[in-house]
């Protein structure tokens, strides 16, 4: 019996350990999935750059995640908000966003100006100001995955506010803003003024290749698991059998 019991809950957590890898490989095979449907979006709107009006940032109920989108307007006299923990090249930076108000219809958004780096005493150059008056071209896109990271805010020496999440939401009222566009602008690179940019949608994520190697891993971890027990389950009924035909007729 206590054999028995053994090898049921060997069994048990066997079963376990596979449910666990399982529900992990899936979960990569999503993440892979929603990444290069980014990707495929954002080669398409880039390709065809058919402009729509920056209002479009404000339609929550999007049927695409990305689009290309154009207007006029202006940059509003408010603190730049730095987006933390952004590489470019292998060095740590912040990315440089500002709220502009499109001149026609749509809520305020934010744009994307480009990537500062951090000094060794982690102090920023002067951030230079914004034209009152601007046409801004670009990608509209979710703002960047925060990851694990949770939203905090710190007001800078120079006025501005460090973030290590952006959450348009919780930003709106920081700004002093009624609220704010649902997805940003990443400002076209051609366009002038700005810092250092471009329209790479996974700079500082995987892409999805990797996630699909993950979740290769995962599934060979389950395999590997069920065939152990498998093995070890064969091994422990080997000698009763044996023991069977001894006595046997």
């Amino acid at each position: 019996m206590s054999r028995r019991r053994t090898l049921l809950a060997g069994w048990a957590l066997a079963l376990l350990a596979i449910a666990l890898f399982a529900a992990l490989g899936t979960w990569q095979l999503g993440r892979q999935g929603e990444k290069q449907r980014l990707l495929d979006d954002a080669g398409q709107a880039l390709q065809q750059r058919d402009p729509l009006p920056l209002a479009a940032a404000s339609d929550r109920d999007a049927g695409r995640v990305l689009d290309w989108a154009a207007g006029p307007g202006s940059y509003l006299d408010l603190p730049a908000v730095l987006l933390d923990n952004q590489q470019r090249g292998g060095r740590p930076g912040v990315r440089v966003y500002r709220a502009f108000a499109p001149q026609r219809d749509g809520l305020p958004l934010l744009v994307d100006l480009g990537w500062l780096p951090w000094s060794a005493d982690r102090s920023l150059p002067p951030l230079a100001p914004p034209p009152a008056d601007a046409r801004v071209a670009g990608l509209l896109a979710p703002p960047p995955s925060a990851g694990l990271a949770r939203a905090a805010l710190q007001p800078q020496a120079e006025g501005a506010l460090l973030a290590t999440a952006l959450e348009p939401e919780a930003l709106a009222p920081a700004l002093g803003l009624p609220a704010l566009a649902p997805r940003v602008l990443r400002l076209d690179p051609e366009l002038p003024g700005g810092y250092a940019r471009d329209l790479e949608m996974l700079p500082n994520t995987l892409p999805p290749e990797r996630h699909l190697g993950y979740a290769v891993q995962w599934y060979g971890l389950a395999l590997a698991v069920l065939v152990t027990a498998l093995v070890l389950t064969i091994r422990r009924g080997a000698p009763r059998l044996q023991r069977n035909q001894r006595t046997g007729p």
